[in-house]
């Protein structure tokens, strides 16, 4: 299976190209599905704009951005990055970006504009980051509900269970379509399946449910309505230990989207095969149909005619 990269592929190269090129003032104004809006005139200075997913009622931003987004946005740029308040129309966040104060080493510099490109996971996976790293020194978040909703798509959200010692994450599973609900249901079937496999003992613990788990008594039915069921994965501490949080959160936040991949390349997988057989079924039919054209005699060859018993008798007397 394909994991998601975090960082988009088309910020990524075109923060290479303006970082190649300063010294040519070409001015800039990209707009794309994902974050929607790079913007710039100074060759040094490049505005990048953020639109967010519109949050459901359960899933509250503070400022319209998600809780922790502009401490994770400080930690993770430093000086690079300064926060435009307010951000321009139609956006959540804008960030203005000094090309010149990127780290004069290649490989650092190079880390550092994966990371902005990056910004999605920093943004909309702050509030999930908080959590697991209290998770990781075994506390719980104070001040915050024990059940959590965090948005990952437009208008729905999916679910932290916080404890000191694991947090349970819940995914309520939707899909438009009733043939993409289908491959849904029956992938995430054998994705908790796969789990139980030996050489995945560490991975979180999975299941799958077609009704919400009981930690979610008091959230509304309409946040509960999916059609495809509950998945729900249980993280420990070691799971967030070091390294592990940053694709912990990753994994999380993009989960949703990882089996919406992997639904629609099963369907162009069967498609393809369908199309196939329905052309091997062609050709057979084809080649079972009968020869239109005569065969040419060959000159050695021989024709018999058979004749009625009165053409036999007067063909003996002649």
């Amino acid at each position: 299976m394909i994991l998601l990269q975090s960082q988009s592929r088309f910020l990524l190269q075109t923060l290479l190209n303006r970082v190649q090129n300063l010294e040519k003032a070409v001015e800039l104004d990209y707009h794309w599905v994902e974050f929607n809006d790079v913007s710039t005139k100074n060759p040094n200075v490049l505005l990048l704009s953020v639109s967010l997913p519109t949050p459901p009622p359960e899933a509250v931003f503070m400022g319209g951005l998600p809780g922790g987004a502009i401490e994770a946005i400080k930690a993770a740029y430093g000086v690079v990055v300064h926060i435009l308040d307010p951000p321009r129309d139609g956006f959540n966040l804008t960030l203005k970006l000094n090309l010149a104060k990127l780290p004069p080493d290649e490989e650092h510099r190079y880390a550092l504009l994966v990371k902005i490109a990056s910004v999605r996971e920093v943004v909309l996976g702050a509030p999930l980051r908080v959590v697991l790293k209290h998770l990781a020194s075994r506390t719980v978040v104070p001040d915050v509900d024990r059940v959590l909703a965090l948005v990952h798509r437009p208008k729905e959200s999916f679910f932290l269970v916080s404890q000191p010692d694991k947090v349970t994450v819940v995914f309520p599973m939707r899909f438009k379509d009733s043939v993409d609900t289908a491959f849904a249901t029956s992938f995430l079937q054998e994705f908790v399946e796969a789990r139980r496999a030996a050489g995945l003992n560490n991975a979180p613990p999975c299941l799958w449910s077609p009704t919400p788990p009981l930690e979610l008594n008091e959230a509304s039915a309409e946040a509960l309505s999916a059609n495809a069921g509950f998945v729900s994965f249980v993280i420990f501490p070691r799971h967030v230990e070091g390294k592990k949080l940053d694709r912990t959160v990753w994994n999380l936040s993009t989960f949703h989207a990882y089996v919406s991949y992997h639904v629609k390349c099963s369907e162009g997988f069967m498609h393809t095969r369908m199309r196939r057989r329905v052309e091997s079924l062609i050709q057979a039919l084809d080649r079972a149909k009968p020869g239109g054209e005569e065969k040419k005699k060959s000159p050695n060859s021989r024709s018999f005619k058979r004749l009625s018993l009165s053409e036999a008798r007067a063909n003996s007397i002649s």
